[in-house]
C-alpha cells in the first residue's frame, strides 16, 4: 500500500527516515542481500540490461542514491564497474550499515545523508548516477531528476533497476495472499515458529513499511520524465515475472516466522529456486514481453555529451 495521496513530501520523507532506520540492522537478512559472488553477478547483470546489453568496464565516479545497506553500489565497486563510490540515503542508520560492510570488505566508500532532491555535489562531479528500487520512494521525481543531470559529466549515465511498475505492483499482490493464507501449513512444514512482533518494534518505525512507496510507475511514464529533464538514449525495460511471483510467496510466508526458528535448508532451497527464475525470466520473458508484464522496472538515459 503507497503512502496516503494527501501526505505531504515531508511526512513522505520522515516515514521512509524512520522506517529505514528501524530497518537498517536486520535488512541484508530480510531481502537476502549478498555481497560474494552471487550478489556481484546479479548487479552486473541488472545493471547491464539498464542500459542496454552493454557490460560496461567501469566508471570513474559513481554516486548512488538511496544506497540502503549497500546491495547495489558495494558489489559494483568490488567488480571494480565504479571505481570510486559516493552513497548516499535518506536513512543515517543505512548508511552507517553501509559504511561498516565496506570496512568489513576492505573498501573506501564515501556516504553523505541526503535528499535526492537537493544533492550537496558540485555540477558535473559524476560519471554514472544509479539506484536500486528507490525512485518510487521520491516525492518529487522532476526535481531529483534535474539534479542527477545538474551532477553528471557530459555523456555521463543514469540507471536505476528495480522500480516498480504500476502493473506488476497489482500483480504482487496475488502471491502475497496466497503467501498469507499459506503461511500456517508452510510453519508447520518446515518446523518454523510463529513470529509474534514486539510492541516496542511496531512503534519504532518497523510498522511503517506500508507506507514508504509513493509511486508505481508506467513504462511511458518514466520515459517522459527522462527527456523532460533533459536526458537521451531513453531506455525503460522489464525485469522478473515468474521470480517476482515466487519472491513475494516466499517473503511473505517467510515474514511470518521467527528468523532463527526458518532452516538453512529451507533458505537454500528458496534462494536457488529463486535465482532459477530469474535466470528463466532473463532468458526467455524479458527479451520478447512488454516491459508493464513485469514487476520491476530498469531505466536509464544519457546526459548530453
Amino acid at each position: 500500500m503507497p503512502a496516503s495521496p494527501t501526505a505531504t513530501a515531508t511526512q513522505i520523507k520522515d516515514v521512509n527516515t524512520r522506517y529505514h532506520d528501524a530497518a537498517a540492522d536486520e535488512y541484508d537478512a530480510k531481502w537476502g542481500i549478498d555481497f560474494g559472488a552471487t550478489g556481484q553477478r546479479q548487479v552486473r547483470l541488472k545493471l547491464a540490461k539498464a542500459l542496454g546489453g552493454i557490460d560496461h568496464g567501469g566508471f570513474g565516479d559513481g554516486l548512488e542514491i538511496g544506497s540502503g545497506t549497500g546491495y547495489f553500489s558495494l558489489n559494483l565497486l568490488q567488480l571494480g564497474v565504479v571505481e570510486r563510490l559516493t552513497a548516499t540515503d535518506i536513512s543515517p542508520r543505512m548508511l552507517e550499515r553501509l559504511s561498516a560492510t565496506a570496512e568489513a570488505l576492505d573498501l573506501e566508500a564515501k556516504t553523505v545523508a541526503t535528499e535526492a532532491e537537493a544533492l550537496p555535489f558540485e555540477d558535473e562531479s559524476f560519471d554514472i548516477v544509479f539506484g536500486h528500487a528507490v525512485l518510487h520512494h521520491i516525492p518529487d521525481l522532476d526535481r531529483a531528476l534535474s539534479e542527477f543531470r545538474r551532477v553528471l559529466r557530459p555523456g555521463g549515465a543514469i540507471s536505476f533497476c528495480g522500480e516498480p511498475s504500476r502493473y506488476g505492483d497489482r500483480l504482487a499482490a496475488l502471491p502475497k495472499r496466497a503467501g498469507s493464507a499459506l503461511a500456517p501449513a508452510w510453519r508447520e512444514l518446515v518446523g518454523a515458529r510463529r513470529r509474534l512482533v514486539p510492541e516496542a518494534e511496531l512503534s519504532n518505525g518497523h510498522a511503517l513499511e506500508s507506507e514508504v512507496d509513493v509511486h508505481a510507475f508506467a513504462p511511458a511514464d518514466l520515459r517522459r520524465l527522462l527527456a523532460s529533464a533533459g536526458f537521451e538514449r531513453c531506455r525503460v525495460s522489464g525485469e522478473e515475472l515468474l521470480a517476482n511471483a515466487w519472491g513475494w510467496s516466499l517473503r511473505t510466508v517467510e515474514a511470518s516466522a521467527e528468523p532463527e526458528s526458518v532452516s538453512w535448508r529451507w533458505r537454500n532451497f528458496a534462494f536457488r529456486s529463486y535465482i532459477a527464475l530469474q535466470r528463466l525470466d532473463s532468458r526467455l520473458l524479458e527479451p520478447f514481453l512488454p516491459a508493464e508484464l513485469f514487476y520491476n522496472l530498469l531505466v536509464s538515459g544519457r546526459k548530453p555529451a
